[in-house]
């Protein structure tokens, strides 16, 4: 699995439903979108993406669409570990609206999610292998309860040699992220797609940059990551034992 989400959804009713309705979204009514949700920012065009390619652009960029009755927008900074902590402007924007939080990274395996009404946080789920259950608010939602029945146990395989160990998790997050992406946005990353699927890739996402004024230099903050790059050490290699170990390969 190698799905990433930072995605954020305000909807005026069920969210599926309505981004099945949508069309060629307005580039004002975006824009007036972002300048309400990142108050203070410097906010420029640039290429923008699509619902399915769109909900994971580099940090610094948000793929963002808005639409009479639901607002999408993709943002890495609202992949935070406690969903409940979102900050309150982006909750207060959802007033009256529903508001749909998902994030998830396949690296760590790390899923979230969370669902507001009206304001009124009624289900937050965030957990990875790593860090066992970081935050569970409310009451699990219909498509969770397979996955907390023991319906879908997480299969492992582990590293030649290695004995294998229970996954310190009921199920992988990702398996449910997926299953949370579908019954909450309506489309997924990865697996089937189904009939009823939003069709994601036809979904035109504008493309901006977004600069708090006050936050670091992205130009810094590149040199400082150059910088780090520089100061590893070479990889080093392995190759496969007979006996199932990892031996070092010479470079």
């Amino acid at each position: 699995m190698g799905a990433k989400t930072g995605l954020l959804v305000y909807a005026d009713g069920d969210v599926p439903g309505l981004l099945r309705q949508v069309g060629a979204a307005d580039r004002d009514r975006t824009l007036a979108m972002l300048r309400r949700l990142y108050p203070g920012c410097e906010i420029e065009q640039c290429e923008g993406s699509n619902l399915w390619n769109g909900v994971y652009p580099p940090k610094g960029t948000v793929h963002a669409a808005s639409w009479p009755g639901v607002d999408v927008i993709g943002d890495q900074a609202v992949m935070i570990d406690a969903p409940s902590e979102l900050p309150a402007h982006l909750v207060a924007a959802g007033a009256g609206r529903r508001l749909v939080l998902h994030a998830m990274h396949s690296v760590v395996d790390w899923l979230a999610f969370a669902v507001w009404e009206d304001g009124r946080l009624v289900r937050s789920l965030s957990l990875s292998p790593d860090s066992a259950v970081i935050e569970n608010i409310g009451e699990p939602l219909p498509f969770e309860l397979p996955y907390w029945a023991g319906d879908h146990p997480a299969d492992i395989i582990p590293w030649p040699g290695e004995e294998e160990e229970p996954y310190p998790l009921p199920f992988h997050p990702l398996e449910l992220g997926e299953d949370a992406l579908r019954a909450l946005c309506g489309f997924v990353q990865e697996g089937r797609p189904e009939p009823d699927d939003v069709d994601a890739a036809a979904i035109a996402l504008f493309g901006f940059q977004v600069r708090d004024p006050q936050g670091p230099d992205p130009a810094d903050e590149e040199a400082k990551l150059r910088g780090a790059v520089e100061a590893m050490e070479p990889p080093r290699f392995y190759a496969l034992a007979p006996d199932g170990s990892l031996i070092e390969r010479p470079t």
